[in-house]
């Protein structure tokens, strides 16, 4: 309660402190002789423009959207913050990069556009956000997917890194225990359910099936990279591991 009470009035100080600027500002210019004339139509129009402002605010930035957008931001937050922390603790500070963050171009671009996705669906499909259990279903799907992911990282320990091992080091054994019992990639499955998480948390359709498509096909391709190089380290033994346990990633083999 207290974050989604926090988001609001950040919202609300913004938009205000935005306000009485230009108030000041306009009031400072009506001392200018050429401006008087001016005076009165700019007092209105900024009247108005507060008045509607804030019924914007209220109207649209509800309980629901604060609820909402606050769980995307923590759940962005944590997860990114998360993956470095953790890097670092298992490969040691002079191993790790920024590219832990996991963030790229591509990434901020397509969160960008699920926010804009967001802000428009909420001014003219302002019900489609207060679909509760579709919400909720998300939030469950962005905590499944988290704990998932994680609980790869943690269980395979230093075998597990961030960019694909094209050579064999001593530390790299394959990890079969755990929850790679049940999937081989237990790490991108985490991901993908978290990721699509996001956006049904969020009630953006078009955004769901967008993140669900680019990060499948990404796995799509990376997987049989990677399981390549795993072939070529571990031989037998990942051929028979790889044949009776799935991959974890729909559709892919």
């Amino acid at each position: 309660m207290k974050p989604i009470l926090a988001l609001c009035w950040v919202g609300f100080a913004f938009e205000l402190g935005t306000l009485t600027v230009i108030f000041l500002e306009i009031w400072k210019l009506r001392e200018m002789p050429f401006l008087k004339c001016l005076y009165g139509d700019t007092k209105a129009h900024l009247l108005v423009s507060l008045l509607y402002s804030s019924k914007f605010f209220s109207e649209y930035f509800s309980y629901t959207a604060c609820r909402q957008l606050s769980q995307l931001f923590l759940a962005i937050l944590f997860f990114h913050s998360s993956e470095y922390i953790i890097a670092i603790t298992i490969h040691g500070r002079s191993n790790v990069t920024f590219s832990s963050l996991l963030i790229s171009r591509g990434y901020l671009l397509a969160m960008f556009g699920s926010l804009l996705e967001y802000f428009v669906e909420i001014v003219l499909f302002p019900g489609l956000k207060e679909i509760w259990w579709i919400s909720y279903l998300g939030l469950a799907m962005v905590v499944i997917g988290e704990i998932m992911r994680k609980a790869a990282i943690l269980t395979a320990q230093r075998a597990f890194t961030h960019l694909i091992r094209i050579y064999y080091v001593e530390d790299h054994k394959l990890v079969t225990h755990g929850i790679y019992r049940y999937m081989r990639h237990p790490g991108y499955s985490g991901f993908l359910i978290w990721g699509v998480g996001t956006q049904i948390m969020l009630c953006n359709p078009v955004s769901a099936i967008a993140f669900a498509l680019v990060i499948w096909l990404f796995f799509y391709k990376r997987i049989p990279y990677e399981e390549y190089f795993l072939r070529q380290f571990f031989g037998t033994d990942y051929e028979e591991y790889a044949r009776l346990v799935p991959s974890g990633v729909p559709f892919v083999k």
